[in-house]
Formats: C-alpha cells, sequence, structure tokens
C-alpha cells in the first residue's frame, strides 16, 4: 500500500520515535510511505532510508498555521495518492480527517497519549474510522472520553529495533563526545524537554550533588530538546559550577539515542525510550511526568505493561525517591544488573518487536482499506440466531478466502455485535437513509442467504426485504440473491411482489432444488442456480474448544448423544409431549444422552425447558454464550441429532452426524429431502410411535444413512463454493 504519515513534528519523542521506527518496518515490508510534519532531526533519517517528507506546520493550534498546514497537507494527498493516511496526534488528525473524507481516502490515528478534553478542545479531535491505541489504559480513555467504539480500537505496542537498541553498542562516540569518564558512573536518560515531559531530568539535576556524595563521580547525560531547555540547562549549569565539575551534560535533540542509551551504566525514563533502554540490556528505572514506577523487575511487568511504561496512574516521582533508587540500582552487584539488563531485553522480544507493531498497523489498514468491489450484505443479521449467524460468518468467511477485493458492509438488527463478532461494517437495517447511502455507495446488494423470501414469519417480514432490493435496483445496482431458500409464499398479492423483484434479479443461486420449484410455480422465468448453503463452507471450532462447552453443560463426559433443537412454536402444546417420550426413548432404548442446544436463545428456552419438564428420564442443557463455530463443534461431537431449526440440520449435515427432522415449516421437509433424511414428524400432527419407529430405523441402519449423509455434505461442500464464484463474475461485470 501506499501510506501517508501525519504527525507534528519529527523531533526526540517517544510518539516521534515510534512513527519512524513503524514508518521504516512499513518500507522494509514493500509498502510505499511517506510522511507529512514540522520537520525535526529524523527527517534526514526517514529520507535516507527512501522515505519522502513534505514539511508542513502540523505542530501549531493558531488558526494561521492550521489553515496553512491544511493546504500543505491537502497538496501531499493530491500528490501521493495514498491507499491511506495514517494521522499520530491531534492538530494533524483534525486536519486529515476533512480532507479524507474530501478525498475518499481511508483515515486511520493512533493515540499515544491523552488530551486536553475542556471546553472547545474535544472537538479539535478526529479519530477516523478506526484508532489505534499504544496502551489498555489509553483504549479506557478514549472509550470513556470520546465514546469511541471498543471494536475500532486496536491496541498495539511501542515497537522496537531490538539491532539499533542492542547490548552490542557502546556508546563510546558518545563518551568521546562529551568528555565523560568511563570509569566512574554514568547515568543516561532521554526525554523531550517540555514542561510536560520533562518533570525527573529537573528532578535528576536538583538531586545531582547528593548522587555525587554517594556515588563520587556519578555522571549525568540528559538527551533532549524541547520548550524547557533552556530553563534546564541552565539550572544544569549552575549545579556544575556549584560541584566545581561537569556532573550533569545536557545534550540537546539527538537521533542517535541508541548510543546515548549504550554510554549509560543505568537508565531513567519512560515509554518509549524506558524500552528502548531495556533493548539495549540496560537496568531501568521508569519515571515520568505521569508517575513512578522505580527500578523494573519482573515482579512489575504485568502493571508495566498495562499503562505501556507511562507510569499513568501511579504515585508520582519525587526528589527523594529517586535518589535513594539511583544509589541503589547502581550499588546491585554487577551480575545482577546484568540479570535484570538481560531479562528486560527478553520483554521486549517477547512483547516490543517492530514487527509486531507494524502487523498491528497493517490489520487496521486492512479494515478500512478502499477495495475494489463493495457488496451490502441484506439478511436476518444481528437477531443472535445460530443459523443466520452462521450464514453471514460463512459468507464473509467464503468471500475473502475468494478475493481480497472485496469490502462488506451488512445490515444489520445490532451493528455493535456483528463488528464485534465478525470484524464487519455493520449500519442499522432500519435507518433507511443509510441503507440507501451504503447501496449507493456499494456495487452489488447480496440478499441472503436464509429463507428470507417467504410469508410464513410474516408478511412485514417479506415486504423489507422486497424494499431493500427495490432500493437498489432503482439506483441501478446488480441484485444477487444468494444462496436463498424461497417460500412458502401463500398470498397472491405476495407472490407477485416476489416474482417482480426477482425477475429483474442479477443473479439468483438457491440452497436446494425445492426453492427452484418454487420459483417456477410463482411463474419466474429467469434463469436460477442451485447451489448450496453457505454454511456448509463454515469451519467449526477446534475439538478442545468442543469438548470444553460440552463439559460445561454438565452432559457425562465420553458417553454418546443426542443433540436436539426445539424452538417456540404456536399450537405447540400437543407436539412438546411427544418429543418428550421420543427423547425419553432414545435414551432409554439407545443409550443416548439428551443434549438441548439453544440456536436463538431467547427464542428456545423456554421450550426446550417444556420438553425437558415433560422427559421422565434426564436431560441436559448448553445454556451459555456460543458462536456458530462453537455450536457446529459441539454438534459434531453427537451421535444423532434432532432438530425443528433448519440449520441445526444444516449443522449436522456440515459435520456428517446423521439427522432427524422435526418439521414445522415446508423448508425443513425439503432441506430433509435434499439431504436425503428423514423426518421423525409434523409437529402440528406428530406421531410419536411413528417418530419412534423411524429413529430405530435410523440407527439400526446408522453405518449406511453415515456413508450416504458424508458423500452428500461433499458434495453440498463443493456445491456451495459456485456461489462465491457467481459473485467475483457479477462484480467483475460492475466495473
Amino acid at each position: 500500500m501506499k501510506i501517508l504519515m501525519a504527525t507534528m513534528g519529527l523531533d526526540i519523542g517517544g510518539a516521534e520515535t515510534h512513527i519512524v521506527e513503524l514508518s521504516k518496518e512499513l518500507k522494509s515490508e514493500g509498502h510505499d510511505i511517506a510522511i507529512v510534519s514540522n520537520g525535526g532531526v529524523y527527517v534526514p533519517e526517514i529520507t535516507a532510508a527512501g522515505i519522502r517528507h513534505y514539511t508542513a506546520p502540523l505542530n501549531r493550534r493558531s488558526g494561521l498555521a492550521m489553515l496553512q498546514g491544511r493546504r500543505l497537507l491537502g497538496e501531499a494527498i493530491r500528490r501521493e495518492r495514498p491507499d491511506l493516511v495514517h494521522a499520530h496526534a491531534r492538530i494533524p488528525a483534525f486536519l486529515c480527517g476533512a480532507l479524507c473524507r474530501r478525498w475518499k481516502v481511508p483515515f486511520v490515528t493512533t493515540a499515544h497519549w491523552v488530551f486536553d478534553t475542556r471546553g472547545a478542545l474535544r472537538y479539535l479531535t478526529n479519530w477516523g474510522e478506526r484508532t489505534v491505541a499504544v496502551s489498555e489504559d489509553i483504549k479506557a480513555y478514549l472509550i470513556r472520553e470520546y465514546g469511541l467504539s471498543a471494536e475500532h480500537i486496536t491496541v498495539t505496542i511501542n515497537g522496537i529495533d531490538t539491532e539499533k537498541f542492542s547490548p552490542d553498542h557502546t556508546g563510546r562516540e558518545v563518551i568521546r563526545e562529551f568528555g565523560l569518564d568511563p570509569a566512574t558512573p554514568i547515568l543516561s536518560y532521554v526525554s523531550r524537554m517540555d514542561e510536560d515531559r520533562a518533570l525527573v531530568a529537573g528532578q535528576l539535576i536538583e538531586i545531582a550533588p547528593a548522587l555525587d556524595r554517594a556515588l563520587p563521580g556519578i555522571q549525568l547525560l540528559i538527551a533532549g530538546g524541547g520548550n524547557v531547555f533552556d530553563r534546564l540547562k541552565a539550572r544544569a549549569e549552575d549545579v556544575n559550577a556549584r560541584m566545581g565539575r561537569r556532573c550533569v551534560t545536557m545534550t540537546g535533540p539527538r537521533t542517535d539515542i541508541n548510543e546515548i542509551v549504550a554510554a549509560g551504566d543505568l537508565f531513567v525514563g519512560v515509554s518509549r525510550a524506558a524500552l528502548e533502554a531495556m533493548a539495549a540490556g540496560k537496568a531501568v528505572i521508569v519515571a515520568g511526568n505521569e508517575g513512578y514506577h522505580g527500578l523494573f523487575t519482573p515482579d512489575k511487568l504485568d502493571e508495566a505493561r498495562a499503562g505501556n511504561f507511562c507510569c499513568r496512574g501511579l504515585p508520582m516521582s519525587d526528589p527523594d525517591t529517586l535518589l535513594a533508587d539511583v544509589t541503589a540500582a547502581f550499588r546491585l552487584p554487577q551480575a545482577e544488573k546484568e540479570a535484570l539488563g538481560a531479562y528486560g531485553r527478553q520483554v521486549i522480544f517477547d512483547y516490543y518487536s517492530v514487527r509486531r507493531m507494524a502487523a498491528d498497523c497493517l490489520s487496521v489498514y486492512e479494515q478500512v482499506r478502499r477495495r475494489k468491489y463493495r457488496v451490502v450484505m441484506s439478511g436476518y443479521y444481528g437477531f443472535g440466531n445460530a443459523g443466520d449467524d452462521a450464514i453471514l460468518d460463512s459468507i464473509q468467511q467464503a468471500i475473502r478466502a475468494a478475493s481480497d477485493d472485496v469490502s462488506v458492509t451488512v445490515l444489520s438488527n445490532d451493528p455493535e455485535l456483528t463488528r464485534r463478532q465478525y470484524g464487519l461494517d455493520a449500519i442499522p437495517r432500519f435507518r433507511m437513509l443509510r441503507v440507501l447511502r451504503a447501496l449507493r455507495q456499494g456495487d452489488v446488494l447480496l440478499s441472503g442467504g436464509g429463507s428470507l423470501l417467504q410469508d410464513t414469519t410474516s408478511t412485514r417480514s417479506l415486504l423489507y426485504y422486497l424494499s431493500v432490493i427495490r432500493c437498489a435496483q432503482w439506483l441501478h445496482k446488480p441484485v444477487m440473491l444468494y444462496a436463498n431458500g424461497i417460500g412458502p409464499v401463500r398470498k397472491p398479492a405476495n407472490r407477485r411482489r416476489v416474482r417482480q423483484v426477482v425477475e429483474r434479479a442479477a443473479l439468483v443461486t438457491l440452497r436446494d432444488h425445492a426453492s427452484a420449484l418454487e420459483l417456477k410455480q410463482m411463474g419466474i422465468t429467469r434463469p436460477a442456480v442451485v447451489t448450496a448453503d453457505p454454511v456448509f463452507h463454515l469451519e467449526p471450532a477446534c475439538q478442545a474448544r468442543s469438548l470444553e462447552l460440552l463439559a460445561a453443560s454438565g452432559l457425562p463426559q465420553g458417553q454418546p448423544f443426542v443433540a436436539v433443537s426445539v424452538r417456540d412454536w404456536h399450537d405447540a402444546e400437543a407436539f412438546y409431549p411427544q418429543l418428550a417420550a421420543l427423547c425419553d426413548h432414545l435414551r432409554g432404548q439407545h443409550g443416548l444422552e439428551v443434549l438441548f442446544l439453544l440456536m436463538q436463545p431467547d427464542r428456545d428456552r423456554a421450550a426446550t425447558a417444556q420438553v425437558r419438564a415433560l422427559m421422565e428420564q434426564p436431560a441436559w442443557v448448553l445454556d451459555v454464550p456460543t458462536a456458530p463455530r462453537e455450536l457446529m463443534g459441539v454438534l459434531g461431537q453427537a451421535r444423532l441429532c434432532l432438530a425443528m431449526r433448519l440449520h441445526t440440520l444444516i449443522f449436522a449435515a456440515r459435520m456428517a452426524v446423521p439427522a432427524m427432522g422435526l418439521v414445522y415449516d415446508p423448508k425443513v421437509a425439503s432441506y430433509l429431502e435434499e439431504l436425503d433424511l428423514p423426518a421423525a414428524g409434523d409437529v402440528e400432527h406428530f406421531d410419536r410411535a411413528e417418530a419412534i419407529r423411524r429413529a430405530d430405523a435410523l440407527l439400526a441402519n446408522y453405518d449406511k444413512v453415515l456413508a450416504r449423509l458424508r458423500e452428500k455434505s461433499a458434495q453440498l461442500t463443493q456445491a456451495a463454493g459456485e456461489n462465491e464464484r457467481l459473485l467475483l463474475e457479477l462484480l467483475e461485470g460492475t466495473k
């Protein structure tokens, strides 16, 4: 990708070094990088790495500077035509937001610190389409102060170049340049010398005479520049004059921070500077403007990582504590200091590699980057129904496997849930202005899968899906009915509506032959392709997770079981006792434990409880939050499936588990025929004796049924792949 970074400046500082290292790593991985900033000491380093730099005053809040910065930033965007803009500070992010909307460029930000949110300052911030936070506490801050969605925030690390910061560096050139004596203790410190960053630098200067009394000849090497540098340098010169020697050396801004760190025997600092010193194998006292952590030791790892080594929330640094800890650290045995240094470097390898940082950012870029094709998906999504959620998961999984050039936007009843579970962009399905905007920006409307075009549930539901399709057709967007189950559509007016819409569809794929027959009987002449339900492409959860869920249900471990799925249905009071008797028979005569699965918990829980209460034998229920893949994995452990819900039967077929259907809807009967599996009976006219006879026959011929099902499942898995092939052909025709 071509990526444009925007930041305030490139002088010494943790955020600045983060940007430099990230840009260099992305460049080394083959991406084309440019940076816009106010300039600084790191500009020669990035240009030497082949990274272009544009100068713009992105570091000041004055109106004139921001207008000039916006103009220059806009010129850089026009010249570079980037695939993505990544802003790293408040002013650049604010300016980038409007420019990226205008130029339709994906836009992400990184939060390196917390901001003043008083008054109008809150509105000077734009967090882009996605946000990267450098620690968990900054993520919490963004959610709390700005209301950002947790699913849109990725926590990354301050990645460190472990070759640049390594024990192999000696710091000899720095020692020679500043006339330091390597035979006496050297303490190094790095930070921006700004009012809000240089607290500990001032404290080190203050305690220099006391340190000299405790550690004769100690030298303080303090690097960094900023708005209080001159004041601190004057204080340092005054201390040196009083001590009669140069104890404190103020270097000003430097780019050879690795050599500054290498020159010291002990490092004091915070955030990225502390991590760089750890990578160099130095013992480190973590201290900064936000708080004081003290000498970094293994027992402090979790707390330090939680705040990204920034000390937020910890007690503030004070000169007496700093003096005591620096003195104690220098007095440690050399072997102990080396062990702390080696441990710190291992922490960097384990948690803070620059490659990991780049990978985190690339994953965010993938979420927002503009793809060649944009698909809008309409279906029964965001209702907590495992079957329809499985359809969504399997479709997006298959699309991603087929092509990296397709982005998906889902019309969902619960967009936050859809984003969280599947990482997909989602909008409210009933906010029609937003739906129209998504359709206008998209290339194709994908309606399905599932049984959307039917009026058994209600005419209102049918009209919703037809309305979305009509909107797409009105906007001249191709419509694909994706692996649909059609019908039943009973009302003549509804049949006319379906016929009018389907005839104008650009592509129709169906999950079974009964749906093709239903379209034909409606008088629809346009061709349709019978493929298979997309769930046949969904991968189940691993066996370990499946066994863990079975244990959570209380099911006796290692026992064969029948998985039962029952849902609420009108006039089912006479059916439930009959089903309970069938379940009792399966346990009493065939030794199958009975495990109820909740495909849509809020709809299935009460019906399940009624059947269990009517049973004479014990039964179990899996009533913990589960994803569709997990339910599929659990079903894969069963010997038999007994289900009302269609997608429980499809899950069973996908996992090659013989099943019997409880027919409450013609779609269940037609799919059982498609799978060559028996029905236990019709819910409204259920015959317990006949159901038991059919169950006994299936179990008596179990091996033959299983062999047929495995063959059929393999055929359907192959057929499901046709959906994506045909979709890609349709998309290619839109360009």
